[in-house]
């Protein structure tokens, strides 16, 4: 409460003193980092061109947000400054050696689907429409699906969510990173939003104080802000430089911008490894389904056009050996490990048909009536095979002084649940968001107590998630009979117990902050 009464006292200081008028757009001069503006009309009335015209042209002038990562949680945070009416007029910069941002990534239909996917829950999808992406990913390929099996290779338990549970039409979408990447992008371009794109990489960055030789004109407001205090100083691999209020660091679990700003991290590799691909079938799936094995989760997801993804969970070894199997053998592990390997179906319960929950019997989803399912086989191999390790690392702190952290930057997660993606673009959203907060009272944006606004209200979410995923990756990392009998009860409770198969639902699908009972 103390941190909070310190930022409404800033805030009522600097809402008296009015000192926030660098609102006024300003791009890089000639003589800053060569970056490419990729907007085509700047957004900024007649009386706003009159005081750049005014200002020295060999002069170096700081942007008001450098965007570290272009990424796709990066883009959503520039995607979301660009559309909101207090933040549109903000000079950013965006820092990233990936050419689809100087040139934009053409995607076929008719391709084949990219291994790389992420499920975006309905709470993310709702914030993509907020700023108009979601039209652009609902013109390329993608999967909504209704309905989700998860069961144990014991054969002891399983349980199957549907939208309808909770009265909603689908529980996620599936779409390419590709895509979602795309469709950012296209949003942001197609608003008035002055941002320069740099196409290099971060190596240092320090907190630099203002002093007169960097004010580009005498005029009050340019003056009260270039003696207000620090800027962030960024240094590029390619020898320029650049100034920023606020950097953001979107640069991912090896993120640069968090080790020069000295952020402390607590983590721990997992002793596993997951393989990712693209496969296909002979007819269209239209369920996500989970298996737990004993090496780790196998995840089939619905890309559409018959497609697939598989992310499967196994031991270092393991990911090795099936990365450089023959292509057949593969798709047989793949059906094997989704079918009767490791263990027999799930019988319709452990518990006798669930008669220990016949009390909830009257209030009980419709999901809970329905049978265990087989997934649709596997026939073809449609991409390449990838492997990456898997870790658990999250930041003590997301912000300090001039700099905030978002998305992997911030927290890294197991993926058997799929929550990594959609948490950072909840940070996204939540940083946009207090950063207009503290424009519409006069606060400088890069003030520590303003950022930490941001983080009061991410961290907890974050951590919880995080809890909750390590949770699950440890309860199935041990084979042993009674905890085996435990987890087959969780199975089925989950299943028979509508409060809490509503709660699960709801906290996976973004729109319920704790796993409690509604």
């Amino acid at each position: 409460m103390g941190a909070v009464h310190a930022m409404n006292r800033t805030i009522a200081r600097r809402l008296a003193a009015n000192v926030y008028a660098l609102r006024i757009p300003r791009k890089a001069f000639s003589s800053q980092a060569p970056g490419n503006d990729v907007s085509s009309v700047p957004a900024c009335p007649s009386h706003e061109h009159e005081v750049k015209q005014n200002l020295k042209s060999d002069v170096q002038q700081p942007y008001d947000v450098a965007i570290v990562g272009g990424g796709m949680v990066g883009m959503a945070l520039a995607c979301s400054l660009a559309r909101m009416p207090l933040t549109k007029q903000l000079n950013v910069a965006i820092i990233d050696s990936n050419p689809a941002l100087q040139n934009k990534l053409i995607i076929k239909k008719e391709d084949p689907p990219d291994p790389r996917v992420s499920t975006v829950t309905p709470a993310t999808i709702s914030l993509f429409k907020d700023v108009g992406a979601w039209e652009y990913v609902l013109q390329n390929r993608h999967a909504f699906f209704d309905k989700m099996q998860v069961w144990d290779y014991t054969g002891l338990g399983y349980t199957r969510y549907e939208a309808r549970d909770i009265n909603k039409e689908a529980l996620g979408c599936v779409v390419e990173n590709k895509v979602l990447h795309s469709a950012l992008l296209s949003c942001m371009q197609n608003t008035e939003f002055q941002k320069t794109i740099y196409s290099s990489r971060l190596t240092s960055m320090a907190v630099h104080r203002s002093s007169s030789s960097t004010r580009a004109d005498s005029t009050s407001s340019i003056t009260t802000l270039h003696n207000q205090g620090n800027l962030a100083k960024l240094d590029l691999s390619d020898g320029s430089s650049l100034y920023a209020k606020l950097v953001v660091g979107s640069d991912g679990g090896k993120s640069r911008v968090r080790e020069l700003a000295g952020f402390k991290t607590t983590g721990w590799n997992y002793p596993q490894n997951a393989i990712i691909c693209t496969v296909e079938h002979t007819v269209e799936n239209q369920c996500a389904w989970q298996r737990f094995l004993p090496a780790g989760p196998i995840a089939l997801l619905p890309i559409g056009d018959k497609f697939s993804n598989i992310v499967w969970t196994m031991s270092p070894k393991e990911a090795s050996d099936c990365n450089s199997m023959k292509e057949d053998d593969f798709i047989k592990a793949v059906n094997h490990a989704l079918d009767y390997g490791y263990g027999p179906h799930p019988k319709s319960s452990l518990l006798g048909n669930g008669d220990i929950f016949s009390w909830l019997r009257a209030d009980a989803t419709s999901s809970a009536k329905e049978s265990f399912e087989v997934p649709p086989k596997v026939v073809k191999l449609a991409s390449a095979r990838m492997v990456f390790p898997l870790s658990l690392r999250h930041a003590n702190d997301y912000a300090s002084k001039r700099v905030a952290l978002i998305g992997d930057a911030a927290h890294t997660v197991h993926p058997l649940a799929g929550q990594g993606v959609n948490m950072g673009f909840e940070d996204a959203f939540a940083l946009s968001k207090v950063i207009a907060e503290g424009i519409a009272v006069g606060t400088d944006i890069g003030e520590v107590s303003l950022l930490k606004k941001y983080e009061a209200e991410r961290k907890p979410a974050n951590i919880m998630m995080m809890a909750v995923l390590d949770g699950f990756q440890k309860a199935y990392s041990v084979d042993f009979g009674p905890l085996n009998v435990l987890r087959a009860a969780a199975f089925n409770g989950a299943h028979y117990i509508s409060p809490l198969k509503r709660s699960i639902i709801s906290y996976a699908s973004g729109e319920q902050k704790l796993p409690l009972f509604s």
